[in-house]
C-alpha cells in the first residue's frame, strides 16, 4: 500500500515494520520517523489505527489465556499470504492431518 505521495520514510517500510512500532521494539529514532510519516500519510495512519485496535482487542479478550507455541507462526503466515495477495485457505489445512 502506498498513498502515492513521496515521504522521507516509504509507506512499504512503515507497513513492513508496523508491529515493531506497535510493540515498542524499535529505536526511538525510527519511532520518530514513523510518527512523522503517520502525520503525513492518512492511509498508513488508518492502517496503524486498525492494527492498534486489533492488538488492544486481542489483549483484552485473550490476554490471560495460554497460547499454543505454533499459533504465532500460523497467524503471521496467514498475514503474509494476505499481504502478498495469495489465496488463503478457508480452514486450517494442518487440522486435517492429525500427525501434523
Amino acid at each position: 500500500m502506498s498513498c502515492g505521495e513521496p515521504h522521507e520514510t516509504d509507506c512499504a517500510e512503515v507497513l513492513d515494520h508496523l508491529y515493531e512500532f506497535l510493540d515498542h521494539e524499535m529505536p526511538d529514532s525510527d519511532c520518530t520517523k514513523f510518527e512523522t510519516h503517520f502525520g503525513e500519510c492518512s492511509p498508513c495512519l488508518e492502517k496503524y489505527g486498525l492494527e492498534q485496535a486489533v492488538k488492544k482487542l486481542v489483549k483484552r479478550c485473550c490476554g490471560s489465556d495460554d497460547v499454543p507455541s505454533d499459533l504465532r507462526s500460523k497467524v503471521m503466515g496467514r498475514i503474509e499470504l494476505i499481504r502478498s495477495g495469495q489465496a488463503v485457505p478457508d480452514h486450517d489445512v494442518t487440522a486435517d492431518n492429525p500427525a501434523g
